[in-house]
């Protein structure tokens, strides 16, 4: 029976598939000698080597490594893989650790766990950042880039902010005290928000941040605390319980203030964008009234024609309206007048006639006279006395 030849390209792959399937070969550590370390355009290529074998490694952005040498015990982390087209098998790291480190490392990995199952990570614990933070407390070295970072970031973003230090040690024996005594001092006081912050280091330089005390100090905070120990790479216990964590003390600084000048230069921009709106439409309105100037002349002039009118027949019709009753009322007053006048006994005399009275009452009979009784004898112009001689 004939076998079948495979190609170069089909047995790579399925060197290739065999390596990524296998769970084992990932996420593992390895250790032993660095040899012939390099780095190239970011990317370190070396030997990880022990006394019966030599295994050839990459990492890729590795200028963070750059202190590595030759010679160095090293703990590696990261995955076996075959590559094809070098026909080679490589260790593709993504850190590296001195293999003196091995234990710190080992138990930064046990005590994160511990706290991580004790729920000190939960997201339920995280506590907001205010939204209007006026006052920060920062919990570092006095010296140092660190403060004055974070200070410079800070008053050019917001030059009212105020900012508080407590100096503590960042390093080396007894510093997460000094971290932890910062820390219960801003919970007591009126600041809005606590940083701890430090810059980068070895894993040894950054061990304080790494202890259990400091980190159950964090989650027993009640201020809002942002951690920033190290560069975006590096991360410590407290990273994990902090309220938020920021890449750098630099970034710590951006997300507690708000950036008030870039806030001040839109404003002015959306003024300026205002007045030039404004302006259009003053325009707009001017062109539209000078164009249509002649046509509401006539509009206007001929509404003003209605408009008199209109007064004008309403004035007459107020004025017939408020003479008709007058000349009613004056007609009616002229016919009781001469119904007077013809009734008036000074009319009736007019026409030749004359009355007689005796003591001032009107005589209406010869009855009411005797012989020499005085009478008094009213014409239309004048009054006479006599006596009576005969009845």
């Amino acid at each position: 029976m004939e076998l079948k030849a495979l190609s170069i390209s089909e047995i790579s792959t399925y060197v290739t598939q065999i390596f990524e399937a296998e769970e084992m070969l990932h996420g593992i550590r390895i250790y032993g000698e660095v040899s012939g370390f390099t780095i190239v355009r970011g990317n370190a290529y070396f030997s990880l080597k022990d006394d019966n074998a030599i295994l050839s490694c990459i990492c890729f952005g590795a200028d963070k490594y750059s202190n590595v040498k030759n010679g160095d015990q090293v703990v590696l982390t990261g995955s076996m893989k075959y590559y094809a087209k070098g026909g080679k098998l490589n260790f593709y790291a993504t850190s590296i650790v001195p293999y003196g480190l091995g234990l710190i490392y080992q138990q930064f990995l046990l005590l994160k766990e511990k706290l991580s199952s004790e729920g000190l990570f939960d997201e339920i614990h995280k506590k907001p950042l205010p939204e209007n933070i006026k006052k920060i407390g920062v919990v570092t070295s006095q010296t140092g880039a660190v403060i004055q970072d974070i200070i410079n970031v800070s008053t050019r973003r917001n030059p009212a902010i105020n900012i508080v230090l407590f100096p503590a040690k960042v390093q080396g024996v007894g510093a997460e005290k000094t971290i932890i005594d910062g820390i219960e001092y801003f919970d007591k006081t009126d600041v809005d928000v606590i940083i701890v912050a430090r810059g980068g280091g070895s894993i040894e330089d950054l061990q304080p941040f790494n202890e259990e005390s400091l980190a159950r100090a964090v989650f027993a905070c009640n201020k809002p605390l942002i951690s920033a120990v190290g560069h975006e790479t590096d991360y410590t216990i407290i990273d994990f319980v902090a309220d938020l964590r920021a890449p750098t003390p630099s970034a710590a600084a951006e997300l507690v203030t708000v950036d008030i000048m870039s806030e001040f230069n839109k404003v002015k921009r959306d003024k300026v964008r205002l007045f030039a709106a404004f302006e259009n439409f003053i325009q707009d309105k001017l062109d539209y009234v000078v164009g249509n100037y002649e046509y509401m002349q006539d509009y206007i002039g001929q509404q003003c024609q209605d408009c008199k009118s209109k007064t004008l027949l309403f004035a007459s019709k107020l004025k017939m309206l408020a003479t008709k009753p007058y000349q009613e009322k004056l007609n009616d007053i002229n016919l009781k007048l001469n119904s007077l006048n013809n009734l008036n006994p000074a009319q009736i005399l007019m026409k030749g006639y004359s009355q007689a009275y005796k003591d001032g009452v009107v005589l209406t009979s010869k009855k009411h006279l005797q012989v020499n009784d005085e009478v008094e004898i009213a014409f239309a112009d004048g009054k006479v006395k006599s006596k009576i001689t005969e009845v």
